[in-house]
């Protein structure tokens, strides 16, 4: 591997600048500096073969993206991904950190286990991975004793993803613990009871719709509404429970328009809230998207959700994109398993929607994707283009068109309702500590 990398001709852009035809000196896996024109044409002469030089061609040189959210199902359930396929599928779509949630076989509840897969994922070299570990031991909705166990700088986030904490009493325990380890309480929030109430409704419309379907329509609207509800009465109970204990409390990907004004409001009452929103809610609405059932959850609202949810990134309500990768086999998605892969195509639809339709800057983007989550993560050397900061790197052609196809992931999970979609934004390589482990 080459000490030094000059990567020259670049757009440089992150939460902070937005400059045209500058360079990156690379050294060691670090950003050393940003050299002046009269030093690139030096090191272009230079032929010490030490020095890789990379022409950019105008392309944006960002920050790689830091995911919040997402599932590498290792272990146990590594036929629909593992760490080395999610990694490199991270890579593709331009990430250099992911938060691994924990609903994995067996569930990860301890620190040991969520140092294999930091381990795991640092071993095959192609992101850098943070194992959240369960809020209640193995998900069993009532043991918390393993969270006086956690280091915060090796577990900073706890989560019951895929599932909700129903016990109020214990929850507020939990996040009590946490508070006192300054460990993030990241919320799954849905009431499980209101939506197991609302999958009678949809089963029904889908079965009638193609005889009855005004009545279809009518039943599916009223399964919206009470998933809906099962969102926003969860994510009100959990930002008071995080008022109570004083925790940081993280609202796993926010989808309809009240949780949004829940967590401003909580916010302005001292609440320590942050939220993540997801590409795919700010993309699809429900009724518009490809008809299968289950296709996500939270599941796609409607359109005054998602314009809400874009208003709320665009003006930084929002505090960063999770991108809920959530890979599954072929036949889990025909038996209606929810969720589907998405990390590859996380930023064009991003991009597209925000930059491209609702002019949001590359800055702000670069915020909501990179500084923000770092901050979020406590890491202090990501996230941003500076020197002595990672060379944790993506190289983006902005406005390169492409169709999303499934069949070109790297991910093991090939399917996405993206499918024959096309998007804006284009990975062209990806650096992890300075070494390309991802190129187009």
């Amino acid at each position: 591997m080459n000490n030094t990398i000059l990567v020259y001709n670049a757009r440089l852009v992150d939460a902070t600048m937005d400059k045209k035809g500058f360079a990156v000196i690379i050294k060691d896996g670090k950003i050393d500096c940003f050299p002046c024109k009269q030093t690139v044409k030096e090191m272009l002469r230079d032929e010490n073969p030490k020095i890789e030089k990379i022409d950019a061609k105008g392309a944006v040189l960002m920050p790689s993206f830091i995911d919040t959210h997402a599932h590498f199902r290792d272990p146990g359930l590594t036929q629909k991904e593992d760490i080395i396929t999610g990694s490199k599928a991270a890579a593709k779509g331009g990430f250099g950190t992911v938060v691994l949630m924990p609903n994995t076989n067996p569930v990860c509840s301890s620190q040991a286990k969520a140092k294999e897969n930091n381990d795991k994922a640092k071993k095959a070299g192609f992101c850098n991975v943070i194992q959240s570990v369960s809020i209640t031991k193995d998900f069993d909705g009532k043991t918390i004793s393993h969270l006086d166990k956690l280091d915060p700088k090796v577990v900073p986030v706890i989560t019951e993803d895929g599932k909700e904490v129903m016990d109020s009493a214990l929850m507020l325990e939990a996040m009590k613990k946490a508070a006192a380890k300054k460990i993030i309480v990241s919320c799954h929030c849905e009431d499980p009871f209101l939506a197991a109430s609302a999958r009678p409704l949809r089963m029904e419309a889908l079965k009638i719709k193609s005889k009855d379907p005004k009545k279809a329509a009518a039943l599916l609207n009223q399964a919206d509404e009470i998933l809906a509800c099962a969102e926003d009465s969860a994510t009100d109970r959990n930002l008071r429970l995080a008022k109570t204990a004083g925790c940081h409390i993280h609202l796993c990907h926010v989808s309809t328009a009240h949780c949004v004004k829940s967590a401003e409001l909580a916010a302005k009452d001292g609440v320590n809230v942050t939220y993540e929103i997801t590409p795919h809610h700010i993309w699809f609405e429900s009724g518009k998207a490809p008809v299968i059932f289950n296709i996500v959850n939270p599941p796609l609202r409607k359109k005054d959700d998602r314009l809400e949810l874009i208003q709320a990134l665009k003006k930084g309500k929002a505090f960063c994109i999770g991108t809920d990768h959530a890979p599954h086999t072929a036949d889990d998605k025909k038996n209606g398993a929810p969720g589907f892969s998405g990390i590859e195509s996380a930023f064009a639809v991003c991009n597209t929607v925000l930059c491209k339709e609702n002019k949001v800057s590359l800055k702000q983007l670069s915020k909501l994707m990179s500084a923000n989550p770092a901050k979020l993560l406590g890491l202090k050397n990501k996230g941003l283009l500076a020197e002595g900061y990672d060379a944790d790197l993506v190289l983006v052609d902005v406005d390169k068109k492409w169709t999303v196809s499934g069949a070109d992931f790297a991910s093991k999970g090939k399917f996405t309702p993206l499918e024959g979609k096309k998007v804006t934004g284009k990975i062209l390589k990806t650096f992890l500590a300075g070494k390309i482990v991802y190129e187009e």
